[in-house]
């Protein structure tokens, strides 16, 4: 897949994930249930962000950063500087979170790795495509 067709398809990933993201925070009541949707929907956007900035990278770097990022803001949370940044601008706890929860980290590193084997999936599928047009 061209890079320039690779970031048209994390644009529109990223549209729905966020679109989806704001429904289970805004939308849908408070439960575990919620919440891990909410972290696994962050995780894919934060990889879907990267492809969409960096769309020649590989997917095994983009996962890393992904991950590293969600970790770093679940680890941030501890300091408590979300949740006084948030009192003050309500919308950054959609993006620096407000509590630390240890079941993120997994959640955060499943959801990376289902993005990116998504994208892998969506990279071959193309590429297959492409190979059957010229074959005919």
């Amino acid at each position: 897949m061209t890079p320039a067709r690779r970031r048209l398809v994390a644009l529109a990933a990223l549209v729905v994930l966020v679109a989806a993201g704001l429904v289970v925070a805004k939308v849908l009541p408070s439960s575990v249930t919620t919440d891990v949707a909410g972290d696994a929907l962050y995780a894919a956007a934060v990889y879907t962000g990267l492809v969409l900035l960096l769309p020649r990278a590989r997917r095994v770097i983009l996962g890393v950063a992904a991950i590293a990022w969600c970790v770093l803001v679940e680890l941030l949370q501890l300091t408590g500087l979300p949740v006084a940044l948030a009192e003050r601008v309500p919308p950054i706890a959609l993006v620096l979170g407000t509590g630390f929860d240890a079941r993120d980290l997994v959640v955060y590193a499943s959801a990376v790795l289902v993005a990116a084997a998504a994208d892998a999936a969506v990279g071959s599928r193309v590429i297959h495509r492409g190979r059957s047009t010229f074959e005919s």
